[in-house]
Order: C-alpha cells, then sequence, then structure tokens
C-alpha cells in the first residue's frame, strides 16, 4: 500500500553539469561526459533506494532536458539552426529545433541509462518519456504542416524506443505530458490517441504524468493566473480513464487542484503528488499523510501511490534528497495511519 515513486527528474551534480537551471550546459564531452553520466545515474540510484523509495528511476541524469535529451536520436530534426519560439501557449520562449525531414530514430535512444538502471537495482524501475503532445509543442515544424500527423510520427518514434526499453527490463514506461494541462480540448480529442499510439503493444506497467510544470518562474506566474480552482485536469481525465494507459501523475499538494477531480480516473492507479517542487520548504511525513488522507477520498489505497508533483531538476540536490526522504517517511505514517 502506498508504493512511492517520484515524477522523473532529479538535480545534476555540479560536476556533471550546470545546477539549478532546466536546460543546464555540461560540464564535460565525450567518454569523459559519458562516464560523468553514468556516475550520476547510479549516485541517485543509491540516493532513491537509501531514501526509502519503492520505485526508482535514473533521474535523467544523461539528458540535458526531457523533451529535447529524445529528440536528439531522432533524424529529420535540425539542431545547428535552433529558433526562438513561444512554447506551452507562450508561457516563456525557448530556443528549440527544427523538424525539416521525415522523422525517423537513428538508434536506440536510452539504452545507456536504462541497462546501467537495471543492472544496479533490485526495486522497481521507471523511465520516463516525453509525450508526443508535449514533444510537438517543444519544437519548430517546418515539414509536416500539422500537428496531429507530427504527433502521430513522433508517437510511433517513442514506440520503437519504449518497447525497447521494456526488452531492457524497465518495469514502468512513463510519458511525460505538461502539454495536456495547457491545449485541453486538443489533448482530449488527439492527445491521448497519440499517446496510445505510443504505449501500442506494452505489457509493462504504464502510465502518464500531467502537471503544471517544473517550479520555475514562469511556471509560478502562470498558475497565479489560473485562479483559486484548477479545473485542467477536467477535460482529460476522462478520456484517460478511458484509455490503455494504466498509471496518471497528478499534481495535489500545494496545487488548486479540487482533489474531487481524482474520481474521474476510477480504475486507474493515481501518483497522487504530495511533494511541491515549486518551494524549498521540505514537507514533513505529517503533512504528506494528510495529503495522502484526502487523496483517499477519492481514490482506493490500493491505487494510491504518492509521488511528486513534477520533476525536482531545478532544485538543489540537498533540498531533492531532503524531499525525497519525506516522501518515504509521509507514506509510512499514511501506512500506519490508513492500513487495515
Amino acid at each position: 500500500m502506498f508504493e512511492t515513486a517520484m515524477a522523473g527528474s532529479l538535480p545534476k551534480p555540479a560536476w556533471l553539469a550546470e545546477t539549478q537551471k532546466l536546460w543546464p550546459q555540461w560540464k564535460a564531452q565525450g567518454d569523459e561526459l559519458r562516464q560523468a553520466k553514468a556516475d550520476a545515474t547510479l549516485l541517485w540510484i543509491k540516493a532513491q533506494e537509501d531514501a526509502g523509495l519503492d520505485v526508482v528511476g535514473d533521474g535523467e541524469q544523461a539528458r540535458q532536458h526531457f523533451v529535447h535529451g529524445f529528440l536528439e536520436q531522432v533524424d529529420g530534426i535540425d539542431f545547428e539552426n535552433k529558433v526562438t519560439m513561444g512554447i506551452r501557449n507562450n508561457r516563456y520562449d525557448a530556443q528549440v529545433p527544427q523538424v525539416v525531414a521525415a522523422l525517423r530514430l537513428k538508434g536506440r535512444v536510452h539504452a545507456f541509462e536504462a541497462q546501467l538502471a537495471r543492472a544496479h537495482t533490485q526495486k522497481k524501475l521507471k523511465f520516463t518519456l516525453p509525450g508526443p503532445m508535449t514533444i510537438v509543442d517543444t519544437v519548430a515544424d517546418r515539414f509536416y504542416g500539422d500537428r496531429v500527423k507530427m504527433a502521430m510520427a513522433f508517437a510511433e518514434l517513442l514506440n520503437q524506443e519504449a518497447l525497447a526499453l521494456q526488452a531492457d527490463g524497465v518495469d514502468i514506461i512513463q510519458f511525460d505530458e505538461p502539454a495536456f494541462n495547457v491545449y485541453m480540448k486538443e489533448a482530449a480529442d488527439w492527445g491521448v490517441k497519440a499517446l496510445e499510439r505510443a504505449a501500442q503493444g506494452l505489457t509493462c506497467t504504464t502510465a502518464v504524468h500531467i502537471c503544471y510544470g517544473y517550479g520555475i518562474k514562469a511556471n509560478v506566474d502562470w498558475k497565479n493566473t489560473l485562479g483559486e480552482q484548477w479545473r485542467q485536469y477536467e477535460d482529460v481525465f476522462p478520456a484517460l480513464a478511458r484509455s490503455s494507459i494504466q498509471q496518471v501523475s497528478l499534481e495535489c499538494y500545494h496545487s488548486h487542484v479540487p482533489p474531487e477531480l481524482m474520481k474521474l480516473l476510477e480504475g486507474k492507479d493515481v501518483m497522487v503528488g504530495v511533494i511541491d517542487v515549486a518551494s524549498d520548504e521540505i514537507e514533513t511525513p505529517e503533512q504528506i499523510a494528510d495529503t495522502i488522507g484526502t487523496a483517499l477520498q477519492f481514490v482506493p489505497r490500493h491505487r494510491l501511490i504518492p509521488c511528486t508533483n513534477c520533476g525536482l531538476a531545478p532544485m538543489s540536490r540537498e533540498v531533492a534528497l531532503a524531499k525525497l526522504q519525506a516522501l518515504a517517511a509521509g507514506a509510512a505514517l499514511a501506512r500506519q495511519r490508513y492500513g487495515a
């Protein structure tokens, strides 16, 4: 009961990359960089195990960014001539690569870090991939001329890599779709269809993470415009409830998401965000157990997975580690409170 997991990303050590940045620059290159990525991956696997998490991940240590880490291994994308583009409905500007030809994988994308992680933990292993709709929102299209067509093209590539990750021994494959909270009607219309195409044929556990973004200023400012109730989930949750995706990750703690919206996910495992990624304040076990208690009004005990609201990449290592430890301690307290 209350198996703990985190959303995905973790801070990069200062010897690997710039710290507390969403798009950090690497500190090395070539073989030295590859070794540093491996070292950081193993460091965070050990840290998650020591914190007491039940499901661990690679912390996305081998990727500069959660979307572009995948795109770097895709032919048809021009990284040399990036353009400035408003993403997430122009919430902020980003330097993005351009899709200039038909898309296809150059080869395996994440074999190195997935196989490394699998070889060094006996815990359940979760691996994250960007969702097709969020990828479409993070590149400039100079070829397809149609968002849905391009999303389906990316979904096919994601599916190829997801099937390979499953063969690597990954237990849970999670697709990150923050764009679902921005383009709600489109998400319910074609976003979930593209997501299911990305997960086609998988027999491991499938998940989708839908958040309100990292704790960076642009996202915090956007949240402040959303009013007293954040009801974005209301549009896409029914479509996800009808889908084949098994787990849904959502924000809860310190958000204005009405908790009763979790009822729309009946039949799914729900990764409830009990850790705030927009604050350096460390949650107490009591606060986490209280949040779990609130969620239990709408989610069955056997389907509730305490999780972080989003990734922890832009935070300091010390704060991120303390939050992971708090997550495990809060779930343990909740088991005492709400156990049979």
